[in-house]
Order: C-alpha cells, then structure tokens, then sequence
C-alpha cells in the first residue's frame, strides 16, 4: 500500500475531517486565490479602503451582506445535493451561482478557482462520489459549489464546512489587503480574529439555508469590480 493509498483510506473521524478542510481551504491549495482580491483593490484605489478601520468595515460588508453570505448559502445547497445524490439538482445550483457573479472579472474568479479545485480534490483526495461530481460538472464551476460538493461526497459535516469556507473567504481578502491596503499584519490579524464569531454566526445560520435566502447589498463593490477592468494599475485579477 502506498502511502497516499493509506491516507486516503483512513479510518474517518472528525479531525481527519477537520484537517481536511483546513488543507482545502489553505493558501497553499492550487487554486490561485493569491490572484483575486473580489474588488478590494479597486476599493483601495477609489479611497474606499484607506486604514484598518475601513477594511474591517468593507470586509465585513463583504461577508455579512455580499458574496461571502451567498457563498456560504451555495456551498451549503452544494453539499446538500451531493449528499442527497441530486446531480441535477447539483448542476442547477452551479449554473446559478455562476450567473450571480456581476461582472466578468468576479465570475473568472470563482469559476477558475471552482475547476482548480475541483480538479485537484479529485486528485488528491478521490472517492467514488466526487467521480460523480465531476462528470457531472464538466466546464466551468463555481467555487463555493465545488467545496461544497467535494465536502458532502466526502461526508464532511455541512456546517463546518460552511463555516470553513466562510473564514477562508474573509482570509484571503486580508492577504490580499495586506499588498494592497496601507494596513500591516498585526492590523489584518486583528480584523481576521474580529470577524471570525461573525462567520461563525453565519455559518450556524445559513447552513440550513435554502436558494431564496440568496441576496447582496454590496452594489459599490459590484460597479467597482467593472471599474476594475480598466484600472490604470493593478496586481490583482479582480
């Protein structure tokens, strides 16, 4: 037995769950967050993100009352069907979360970074119920539906994942506001650690959650993600 066969045909438990979801959902994870800042920089260079204080308040914006919120509600759907073995129903959830994306820039994100990971889940950590997944998902798939469906085919309880997913969100937007933003480590940690019961209330929340709860009010984030296109410059995808 090789030792990638002997991990993944160990006995599950609810560490093992929970180290797999801190190796998904970590920087090092080939899905190219590092690339896309979801709008941050754009808010950065309009003076919209000047100092902690702003960011904390643009994040959680983002998470409470955006796309973080309706990710989290589109993982939750994903795991649901896959768990259930709804694979039409699975592709539906798909097809909508990539038509909420509002511009072209936020949906190459959670469409590019939704194959990746799809792709290397099924490398990695194969089981017959993601093989189905992805026959089922063949072209593009949005990010929060494939860890959800990677999650559910591999029986990791819903609202941990949703709650990881939630904070892997906010996470990668302090990275990205710590190359952006005039804020330095010990202010994104602290923001990170404040928001962190916010996610959590929200994963408990939503984790249950059904399509019609889907919703944002971040619209200066959504226009600003178009204005991001033609930024003069920029390091970030969008």
């Amino acid at each position: 037995m090789t030792m990638g066969t002997a991990i993944r045909t160990a006995t599950r438990t609810p560490m093992i769950d929970a180290l797999r979801l801190m190796a998904w959902l970590s920087p090092t994870y080939p899905v190219g967050a590092f690339a896309y800042s979801h709008g941050l920089e754009w808010a950065v260079e309009s003076g919209d993100v000047r100092d902690a204080p702003t960011l904390a308040d643009w994040l959680a914006d983002v998470l409470e009352r955006g796309a973080g919120r309706n990710d989290m509600i589109l993982c939750a759907a994903a795991h649901r069907a896959t768990e259930a073995g709804d694979d039409a129903g699975l592709a539906e959830i798909n097809d909508l979360a990539l038509a909420l994306a509002p511009s072209r820039e936020l949906h190459l994100e959670t469409s590019q970074q939704g194959r990746s990971f799809l792709d290397a889940t099924l490398r990695a950590w194969p089981c017959p119920a993601l093989s189905t997944v992805a026959d089922r998902l063949t072209t593009e798939v949005a990010y929060p539906v494939a860890v959800g469906a990677a999650a559910g085919a591999h029986g990791v309880a819903r609202e941990a994942t949703v709650a990881a997913y939630g904070l892997a969100f906010v996470q990668n937007l302090v990275s990205a506001a710590l190359r952006v933003a005039p804020v330095g480590q010990s202010a994104g940690t602290t923001i990170l650690a404040a928001l962190t019961p916010r996610v959590a209330a929200l994963a408990e929340s939503l984790h249950e959650a059904g399509l019609d709860a889907l919703g944002s009010a971040t619209l200066r984030l959504d226009l600003g993600s178009f204005r991001h296109e033609t930024q003069y410059s920029r390091i970030f995808r969008s």
